[in-house]
């Protein structure tokens, strides 16, 4: 009988420290576990309420099934979305710009357009038979308010006698050729009358509050005769000898003067919102709060990457052409 060669195998266990390689798992795991317990003690403490209540949804039916779910219930900023498309010509990276950023672009759009209207109102003024005559009469500015026209006397020539609200010939002249300037424009517009220091004597009860009243009537007649449609007048204010044009000078027939203001759009806003408020109406208008028109435009301005505010615009004093 043939006998059998037994082999015996003997098997060497090489042991690792003191627990193996195992303990590693067992952190990563803990530490996968306090981050998200960290990450939901912060969503919990500076969530919105909609915040809280998508991640309430998110756990209950996280794939949405039932009330719909999304991948992302918290925009954390940083986190990739799904842009669904109703048109296939519509860019899935559409822009979202935030409200503020969007007005605050809309307020450099608006000075620069009315930097531009400075521009095209000097070179119209410039080009104009009648008003190239009494331009050294006209000062242009731009205000907090938008672009102002001022109608001074600089060659002995005032708006108006002393105490009389009678435009002067070439004061009518000047406002008839505004008016066409103004009412291309397309923009609201305010008038305003003043008077110099002298006070009014001539019947009673007749201040120059009531004069400069009436020497802003006066030019808006004068406009309104130019062309300039009566729903494009915003405002006509009489402010009697309160901002002289000439400080050191309160009796210089440079204070009698008109000025007229082509209003921006919160300006516009503003008065229309004291009006509403005098009348008992207490409908809130937000002049802030950004058009269609103007999110485009905003957007289009950050596509450019050129959106710094314009520089100042020109004060009466550079502007004396």
């Amino acid at each position: 009988m043939e006998s059998k060669r037994i082999v015996v195998k003997r098997v060497k266990k090489i042991h690792g420290g003191h627990h193996g390689g195992s303990w590693k798992v067992a952190f990563a795991d803990f530490a996968t576990a306090m981050m998200a317990f960290f990450l939901v003690l912060w969503l919990t403490t500076n969530g919105t309420p909609e915040q809280k209540r998508a991640v309430e949804g998110y756990f209950r039916d996280p794939i949405g099934f039932e009330d719909g779910g999304s991948p992302n219930p918290v925009d954390l900023e940083g986190s990739a979305s799904v842009i669904e498309s109703s048109s296939a010509d519509e860019a899935p990276n559409t822009l979202r710009i935030q409200e503020d950023r969007i007005t605050e672009m809309a307020d450099v759009i608006e000075q620069r357009k009315m930097q531009q209207l400075l521009q095209e109102f000097k070179e119209k003024i410039d080009q104009s038979e009648t008003l190239s005559k009494y331009k050294d009469q006209l000062l242009l500015d731009i205000t907090e308010e938008g672009l102002r026209i001022q109608i001074v006397d600089r060659s002995q020539r005032p708006m108006f006698d002393s105490g009389s609200a009678q435009l002067k010939y070439y004061s009518q002249d000047i406002l008839f050729e505004l008016a066409k300037l103004l009412r291309s424009a397309g923009r609201k517009l305010s008038i305003t009358g003043h008077t110099d220091a002298s006070p009014f004597g001539g019947r009673p009860g007749y201040t120059n509050w009531e004069l400069s009243a009436d020497r802003a009537n006066s030019a808006r007649r004068a406009m309104a005769a130019g062309g300039v449609d009566a729903d494009q007048i915003a405002r006509v204010v009489g402010l009697a000898d309160a901002v002289l044009f000439e400080v050191n000078d309160p009796l210089a027939p440079v204070n009698r003067r008109i000025a007229i203001i082509v209003l921006n759009k919160k300006a516009e806003a503003d008065i229309r919102q004291k009006a509403r408020k005098s009348a008992g109406d207490q409908t809130l208008i937000d002049a802030t709060a950004p058009t269609e028109a103007e999110q485009s435009a905003a957007e289009d301005l950050l596509k450019s990457g050129d959106w710094s505010k314009p520089k100042p615009a020109p004060t009466s004093e550079d502007l004396n052409w």
